[in-house]
């Protein structure tokens, strides 16, 4: 049987790529063709697999040719996952602190005040969301509220669930179907909006269930045919791009 749950999570900053590229492929097929031989596409249940590829990872410390050469260790043959960051670090819905947009606070202390022995604290989201009504796999709309968004919902915005069955899994939202007025409670303000999302949900989620917008993930394994050779070239500086589909 396959495990989503507990896997590792890609070193997604770690690996330094140049760009990366985030899509939902396989969401429609071609249903026949009209009278005017238009062609007539209809959506597939589940509406797509997300797909992940970070191109040109600048491979140049001891440490990044260790950390490809384990990756592909567990994922060549497309039968184990991890979970694959999406970087939504410049365009998100997250607030600007220091000149940039944030998608996390750090330095958190204790309760006392204390910090960590390396003197480190914790981090938090600074924006996340609940889920409101309970909705049904394969769901294609959701009501949700969202907490530290300094800004209206406007176009889209990936985002991400950590079911107990399916493990981490991405969506983004094609339409707000329903914007209500703000509200808060003991979590802090928050904006609520009835949401139609692709693909659709991966499996049923509560009322309560926490949404996260910082670095929203999936559950990934590489894509059929696809492998992640140990490569090294003269002045041991290389560039490797590595794609990734979801897993299923």
């Amino acid at each position: 049987m396959a495990r989503y749950l507990n896997v590792p999570t890609l070193e997604a900053n770690f690996l330094a790529p140049l760009k990366t590229t985030f899509d939902v492929q396989g969401s429609s097929l071609d249903g026949g063709r009209n009278g005017l031989g238009e062609g007539i596409t209809m959506e597939m249940t589940g509406g797509g697999v997300v797909t992940a590829t970070y191109e040109d990872c600048k491979i140049k410390d001891k440490e990044q040719y260790r950390y490809i050469n384990q990756l592909g260790a567990r994922l060549n043959g497309s039968f184990r996952f991890v979970n694959v960051p999406i970087i939504t670090d410049w365009f998100g819905p997250f607030p600007v602190i220091g000149g940039l947009p944030s998608h996390s606070i750090g330095g958190i202390p204790h309760s006392d005040g204390m910090f960590f022995s390396d003197t480190s604290g914790y981090s938090q989201a600074t924006v996340w969301g609940e889920i409101t009504e309970a909705a049904a796999l394969n769901a294609g709309i959701v009501k949700m509220k969202i907490y530290g968004m300094p800004r209206r919902l406007d176009w889209s915005e990936w985002f991400s669930i950590c079911h107990p069955t399916k493990g981490w899994r991405a969506y983004r939202f094609w339409e707000i179907v329903e914007e209500f007025a703000n509200g808060g409670d003991s979590a802090g303000s928050y904006q609520e909006y009835r949401l139609a999302i692709g693909p659709a949900l991966r499996e049923a989620v509560p009322a309560g269930t926490r949404v996260e917008f910082a670095r929203p993930r999936f559950v990934a394994k590489f894509p059929a045919g696809f492998t992640l050779p140990s490569v090294v070239e003269a002045f041991f500086v290389t560039q490797q791009s590595i794609q990734f589909t979801e897993a299923f």
